[in-house]
């Protein structure tokens, strides 16, 4: 009998999800919006709590940490009820947190501002457990990276919408006013853009609730695959000391990350507006703090390193996620990206206030830097203020991570995925030691290249992620979405380089981190033992 025509939103069942796919892609512009004001955010706490950049940091921990916390809970929740529900639920909790920041900003305390920000983070991790592996089997598996970099340009429209709110509400600019006092009217209405986002969330439970979702069950044994699939498990148990070496890479990341936690919920004790401005206080705190972290992470690292000796044999089987070295090396990449991303997004405002040469006459009042508010006079020439920086975010930097999304998502079609991405993270890897090298102008334009070359990175990493792992596919993908605890701990890092020796320096961290990135996209070959996933041939699938 021949076999119905599968397409890109069309299953080999003959049913087309168009509507679905696009309904779920509104998922990704929602939590877009949400991350991208949390990073509008970071400076904006700078002045008001008068922190370091490191410490404002402490903005992105908390919104990770939320995912850190829910990632595997969501993929066992859709595991047991499915995509539907897992969606609906994921909607209630980020709108709950959007609905806190309102009495938050009435408490007046940093840790409630934290605490809402892990909120909101919670919900979205329920969402991008489900949507990301929702989007590849919407239709014909060899589309997968193509459906999913289609999905994420969603994402990248959310992102530019979130600066230029965040210019509104987050940077009061009175010239007769002082900073902290400009800071402190903009503090009192933050919480307005959360509260109208908690409300489009309620359309959107609305929308789920009545729609008929199918709930797709990925096929390890499809004909087309059974081959390849077949020699992606051989491949699997000739490299059982690759997976072993990933495997303890993957606990030295943990154990960092474990350490920082604990340093994070020790400091939340003390994270008070007067503490927080005084300078003996802060550094006797900071060097108590240091201790706790290296103590934690020493034991964290011994029990989970004794953890992956004892249960090797186990963690590698061949039924187990972790066999599959492509997976391993998918976490990790993944830790890395969201790291590199958070860092680069969150010190943008930063980088452009104290980095960013004179700008001319002309270029003052224009329309892209905000206008008049956008420049402030200084020494006798025009430097960019905080609302200039977050326009540029808007009308320059988004735009161009929304255009690196969209043709991604049709070059991925036509080019090997790990290829792609191994070139795009390497060509990171230079523009950040362009920026480290402080050259003016051109260091500027590299802050700008680098968020079209880093667009397509974490769809991309998620599907050759999950590649070939079928119905396990969704506990893998608590696993990476997991890994955005990355987007936690490294920035700390970068801010504190960018504290002691100026924010230029600071972009080795993410250097570090794309190097990672783009050795794992040329080497994905090796690690899958797949030829290679692309619009015309998936060497294994779903």
């Amino acid at each position: 009998m021949e076999s119905k025509k599968k397409g890109l939103f069309t299953t080999e069942d003959g049913r087309n999800h168009t509507i679905i796919f696009f309904l779920v892609a509104l998922l990704f512009a929602l939590w877009a919006v949400g991350n991208s004001l949390i990073d509008t955010m970071d400076k904006h706490f700078q002045d008001y709590y008068h922190l370091t950049k490191a410490d404002s940091a402490n903005v992105q921990f908390s919104h990770y940490l939320g995912y850190f916390f829910m990632a595997l809970p969501a993929g066992w929740f859709i595991h047991k009820l499915g995509y539907k529900w897992g969606i609906i639920l994921g909607l209630s909790l980020a709108a709950l947190g959007c609905l806190w920041f309102y009495p938050a900003t009435k408490i007046d305390g940093f840790w409630a501002v934290l605490l809402g920000v892990c909120l909101v983070a919670m919900g979205f991790s329920f969402l991008e457990t489900v949507a990301n592996p929702y989007t590849t089997v919407l239709g014909d598996p060899k589309y997968a990276a193509s459906r999913i970099n289609l999905a994420q340009s969603f994402n990248a429209i959310g992102w530019p919408i979130a600066p230029f709110i965040g210019g509104l509400y987050f940077y009061h600019s009175d010239d007769t006013l002082t900073a902290q006092q400009n800071a402190e009217i903009a503090h009192k209405t933050m919480w307005v853009p959360y509260v109208a986002l908690a409300l489009i969330i309620g359309v959107l439970i609305f929308a789920f609730i009545k729609s008929k979702m199918p709930d797709i069950v990925e096929n390890e044994d499809t004909e087309n695959n059974s081959e390849s699939k077949t020699a992606s498990v051989d491949v699997f148990g000739q490299q059982s000391l690759l997976s072993t070496i990933l495997l303890y890479l993957c606990a030295i990341l943990f154990s960092f990350a474990v350490g920082m936690i604990f340093r994070f919920f020790a400091q939340l004790f003390y994270m008070d507006r007067e503490t927080l401005a005084n300078p003996t206080a802060m550094l006797a705190l900071n060097h108590t703090l240091a201790i706790v972290f290296d103590v934690v992470t020493v034991l964290a690292g011994i029990a989970s390193i004794a953890f992956i000796t004892l249960k090797r044999g186990k963690l590698i089987h061949k039924n187990s996620i972790w066999s599959a070295p492509h997976f391993t090396g998918a976490t990790i990449s993944q830790f890395l990206y969201v790291a590199a991303q958070a860092g680069i997004f969150s010190f943008f405002i930063n980088y452009m206030v104290e980095e960013v040469p004179a700008i001319s006459e002309s270029m003052k009042s224009s329309w892209f830097i905000g206008g008049e508010n956008g420049s402030i006079l200084r020494n006798g020439a025009y430097f960019l203020t905080e609302k200039g920086a977050t326009s540029l975010m808007s009308y320059m930097a988004f735009p161009l991570f929304l255009l690196g999304r969209f043709t991604g998502s049709f070059i991925l079609r036509v080019t090997k995925a790990h290829k792609m991405l191994g070139l795009y993270a390497f060509i990171n890897v230079l523009l950040m030691f362009v920026i480290v090298a402080k050259l003016g102008w051109v260091s500027v334009m590299a802050v700008f290249l680098s968020f079209f070359f880093m667009s397509i990175m974490f769809p991309t990493i998620f599907s050759l992620g999950i590649f070939g792992l079928g119905e396990r596919s969704k506990v893998a993908s608590s696993f990476i979405v997991m890994a955005i605890m990355g987007g936690a701990v490294l920035p700390k890092v970068m801010g504190a380089i960018a504290d002691a020796d100026g924010m230029s320096a600071g972009y080795v961290v993410p250097a570090a981190c794309f190097a990672v990135i783009a050795l794992y996209g040329f080497f994905w070959t090796k690690l899958s033992g797949s030829e290679g996933l692309n619009g015309i041939k998936i060497g294994t699938g779903h």
